[in-house]
């Protein structure tokens, strides 16, 4: 006779399950945080798969984004069903004005700018009577040159470091 050993994880139930059970048995008002639910499932079903940690976090922000539990103040908890629903970020959009009825909206124009026609002919360019862009720079002649950069006559920058005349010093 053999005894085939069955998985105890495919005998649990599927997580959202397990979580909702274990929100409601808690039943505290301000909900449960993740480490009590974990504890519950563990201690009610006894031996968990060995990725349970990361599968209870999964499970818990699918329900959260799905609006199956409502996170609050690091705590999982059923949304009440009378609470407003959850505005989004940012300024609310402007109510629009209805239309009349039989009015055809036009659909909207694409972004950016229009793709040139292949077919139109090239068009002519308006010369302005001067080129595009910097001009080039015009070589001085020798007469306009200023042999010391500025009209002062004066050099640019530090001036050299001077240096001490020697006194020729004859040796007898």
């Amino acid at each position: 006779m053999v005894i085939e050993e069955v998985d105890k994880s495919q005998l649990l139930p599927p997580y959202p399950e397990m979580i909702m059970k274990a929100i409601e048995e808690m039943g505290e008002s301000n909900g449960a945080s993740k480490s009590a639910i974990s504890n519950y499932i563990e201690s009610t079903y006894g031996e968990l798969p060995p990725g349970h940690t990361p599968l209870l976090s999964h499970h818990l922000n699918k329900m959260k984004e799905s609006g199956e539990v409502v996170f609050l103040k690091n705590n999982y908890m059923k949304p009440d069903p009378n609470a407003p629903p959850k505005r989004g970020r940012g300024r609310p959009p402007k109510p629009k004005a209805p239309l009349p009825p039989g009015t055809v909206l036009s659909p909207p124009r694409p972004r950016g700018r229009p793709p040139k026609d292949p077919n139109a002919p090239p068009s002519a360019k308006v010369p302005s009577g001067r080129p595009r862009g910097r001009p080039k720079k015009v070589p001085r002649t020798t007469d306009e040159a200023i042999p010391y950069g500025s009209s002062t006559g004066r050099l640019r920058g530090r001036p050299p470091k001077m240096k001490p005349h020697m006194a020729e010093v004859s040796v007898e």
